[in-house]
């Protein structure tokens, strides 16, 4: 990549946005309502001290309406570029424009990353100065700040088609990308990059995974951490990346083939791979903030091209609205920063061939100019009825960090997670009293919250832990967050975590808590593979992966967040239970619903599609002490989902520390019940053992009992 020796310009055109190459040259095309002039920065090689040229565009010639453009002859891909924008510095005004500080391109396709960046020197005031973000910074951002490469899509086209998996029928798997394959005992070639997860798609697909869920891989600066481990003195960082830099652009440090553009092929061989392998790769979206934080925090794109367009700001202005938690809040639904979002999003559904996307603090997606939230949010509809997205998955984290809680709240084919569920189903097992009609509506698919003309079961995201939290090992082994290695005093992450450690805190040398903490991992699995909806598994539960107590492990990019697969062999029995799970779930359609159950005999049918049982047939027990139930579901109401009649399946659950016999109905399909899982045994059986009139059930456990053998 070299600059030629004269530029030849011309007027250029002004769409598409970003940066894209054409027949003789490169398209530059940037979108700037309220700059008073805009610089094209080229640099001449890929060198943190590279030297550059400034083309400075004529806002008579190289200006269409709001937008700039230029086209360069003789560029082609691999050019790094930056902009340099002028015009009012009035924070009271919204406006923060700096000339000094290079603005990446809010469309740039991939960032260098061969230096340590110092994103800090981007801020543009002045930080030593009594006037804070009112001051002004004189200081040039170039040697600190990556560089935004010119990527051909064709050059780097990959053919792939999406699977366009029914949303009933996943299996999800959330896992941050690094993390999974980070540590040695991964024992992958390429550690915590795309090919070393793609190198890990053999155990997805034998543990039956059909949906990876991906924390953010948008590149962002895991230096923008400034706290230190109180215990070490170690750096932390930025882990989960949370703090979108360019959202159009992969994570260049995941690469294990270069950071200069080859990220992009590298993302792409990954996702075709999963797709050969019939997973489908769903990516977590940050659209409700950027990395620039608050008025204190840097210059990096948005804020240096149109702060007033892009960000929610308050009345006065030189403050931002502040939804996220995180210092700003992204003005979703101004018309200009909704098509950015749509455009990306396209992008990665289009060009990247990713499946769809889990949207973080969704309610933020639905706020106005104002903050307000709105009855009929033009962003989120568009998202859910645009042609292009039409077959992606779309997942909503229904509430952001301002108390706007929206489960349920979205509508068409929005699929939400359900927080509600998590919440529930620990109360339940904890042995919460009241809790047992609730626990029989979570696991029947939240019809309280989904149940309209538009929804089903489908849309219910059903999990028990996730990344924000205890893992599932965690959430039986601690009682409290022990976040201290934070460097935050223990006072982030959650303190309302509805665990229980059953005596000891973290690790137990007692075999006696450690059995009944394993007999309460595989409750929790059991539940949430037999319930409606779409189940959602942290990646390493299904092998007791911990984070030592620690519920918030953002800044830990070290083995408290690392997977150890040490543990795999250690905890097989977990991961048999939960292999075996997956497995029968996949076989039987009536756990897959998409219309709700009724519990009533439906035309055309000799008994109701469920029915409730306690300990003696036909009384379920609903007052408030009770914790304890059992669920019948009628395998022949699988024809009315397409399917051929399947077996009639029984499933107790008891919270109660207290054991209890409990008696069976006759079979609607009149075979025989046989056992074919019992959380308080060790091995759980093939289905061959008949079960005639009642069955014992330990304390705290779970039984599945089937009409027809089942061999594990």
């Amino acid at each position: 990549m070299t600059l030629p020796n004269e530029l030849k310009t011309s007027n250029g055109f002004p769409l598409p946005l970003g940066a894209n190459v054409r027949k003789n040259g490169v398209q530059f095309s940037l979108l700037s309502r309220n700059a008073t002039s805009v610089t094209l920065v080229l640099f001449h090689n890929e060198d943190q001290e590279s030297p550059w040229e400034e083309v400075l565009l004529d806002p008579v010639f190289n200006k269409t309406g709001d937008i700039w453009h230029i086209f360069i002859d003789d560029l082609s891909e691999g050019q790094l570029y930056c902009y340099k924008i002028d015009g009012p510095y009035d924070p009271e005004e919204g406006h923060r424009y700096n000339k000094n500080k290079l603005l990446l391109d809010p469309y740039a396709r991939a960032l260098t990353d061969n230096f340590l960046w110092d994103l800090s020197k981007a801020r543009g005031f002045d930080p030593l100065s009594s006037d804070l973000d009112q001051s002004f910074s004189w200081e040039s951002s170039g040697q600190y700040v990556p560089r935004c490469i010119v990527i051909n899509n064709r050059v780097n086209y990959i053919d792939d088609i999406p699977l366009n998996l029914p949303d009933q029928d996943l299996i999800i798997y959330e896992l941050h990308l690094k993390g999974f394959t980070k540590d040695d005992s991964s024992c992958v070639e390429h550690k915590g990059t795309y090919r070393g997860l793609m190198e890990k798609i053999p155990y997805l697909k034998e543990l039956g995974i059909n949906a990876v869920e991906l924390l953010p891989i948008q590149e962002f600066d895991e230096l923008e951490n400034i706290n230190h481990n109180p215990e070490t003195g170690e750096r932390l960082k930025n882990f989960w990346g949370y703090s979108t830099l360019a959202f159009f652009a992969p994570k260049a440090t995941y690469s294990s083939s270069g950071v200069m553009g080859e990220q992009i092929t590298e993302f792409k061989e990954m996702v075709k791979a999963f797709h050969d392998a019939g997973i489908e790769v769903i990516l977590d979206v940050v659209f409700n903030h950027t990395a620039e934080g608050d008025q204190m925090g840097p210059t990096i794109s948005f804020r240096g091209i149109d702060n007033s367009i892009y960000y929610i700001l308050e009345d006065n202005k030189r403050l931002y609205k502040n939804y996220s938690g995180c210092g700003n809040t992204f003005n979703c639904n101004h018309p200009l920063v909704r098509d950015f979002i749509l455009d990306c999003l396209r992008y990665w559904a289009v060009e990247m061939k990713v499946d769809g996307f889990r949207f973080d603090l969704a309610s933020i997606l639905g706020r106005d100019q104002y903050g307000n939230i709105l009855s009929n949010p033009p962003l989120i509809e568009r998202i859910e009825e645009d042609p292009i997205l039409r077959n992606t998955k779309i997942i909503a984290e229904a509430w952001d960090a301002a108390g706007a809680y929206q489960v349920g709240k979205f509508s068409g084919r929005w699929a939400e997670w359900n927080g509600k569920y998590r919440d529930d189903i620990r109360l339940f097992w904890k042995g919460e009293p009241n809790t047992i009609g609730i626990f029989a509506t979570r696991l029947t698919g939240s019809s309280d919250i989904y149940h309209r003309p538009d929804r089903g079961p489908q849309h219910s995201i059903n999990f028990i832990t996730c990344h924000d939290g205890f893992t599932l090992n965690d959430l039986v082994s601690y009682n409290n967050k022990h976040n201290l290695q934070n460097g935050e005093q223990n006072r982030d992450g959650e303190n309302h975590n509805i665990s229980n450690n059953f005596g000891i805190e973290g690790v137990s040398e007692t075999d006696l808590i450690d059995r009944v903490r394993i007999k309460q991992i595989k409750n929790f699995l059991a539940t949430l593979y037999l319930s409606q909806g779409v189940p959602m598994l942290l990646g390493g539960d299904e092998f007791r992966r911990t984070q030592q107590g620690n519920n918030n492990a953002y800044c830990q990019d070290n083995e408290i967040s690392w997977v150890d697969w040490a543990l795999l062999n250690e905890n097989k029995d977990i991961y048999s239970f939960t292999k075996f799970l997956i497995h029968f779930r996949k076989e039987h359609s009536i756990l897959r619903r998409t219309s709700f159950l009724t519990g009533k005999k439906q035309e055309g049918f000799g008994y109701p599609d469920i029915e409730w049982h306690g300990a003696e047939v036909n009384h379920p027990q609903w007052d408030p002490k009770s914790h304890s139930l059992a669920m019948l579901l009628n395998g022949e109401y699988a024809l009315k989902e397409g399917c051929k009649r399947e077996n009639d399946l029984y499933a107790i659950f008891n919270a109660s520390l207290k054991p209890g016999t409990f008696k069976l109905p006759p079979a609607p399909n009149g075979k025989p019940w046989r056992l074919i899982f019992d959380t308080a045994k060790d091995d759980y059986l093939d289905g061959e053992n008949i079960v005639e009139k009642s069955y014992f059930v330990e304390g705290l456990s779970s039984v599945l009992l089937s009409t027809s053998e089942y061999k594990v």
